[in-house]
């Protein structure tokens, strides 16, 4: 009846509905690795009060004599 009217149908339906499922079910597949993935990443170590007066130091926020006086009250408790 329809006489070649609608000749989009076929292989290309075909392919065009594998591509559809392909993606589909790659999308699935991504979201459950995404969501079960267990990597653990290392978490940065803890710094202790040392190293922060190191680093403040090291940025010029505190003199020398400060940095010897803050050390030593630190190691003495």
């Amino acid at each position: 009846m329809w006489h070649g009217m609608y000749l989009a149908g076929g292989w290309p339906m075909l392919f065009g509905g594998l591509l559809v499922l392909g993606s589909l079910i790659g999308v699935i597949v991504w979201a459950v690795h995404r969501a079960t993935d267990r990597r653990e990443t290392a978490p940065c170590p803890a710094k202790s009060p040392l190293d922060h007066l190191k680093e403040r130091y090291a940025r010029g926020e505190i003199t020398r004599d400060e940095f010897q006086q803050i050390q030593r009250d630190l190691l003495s408790s």
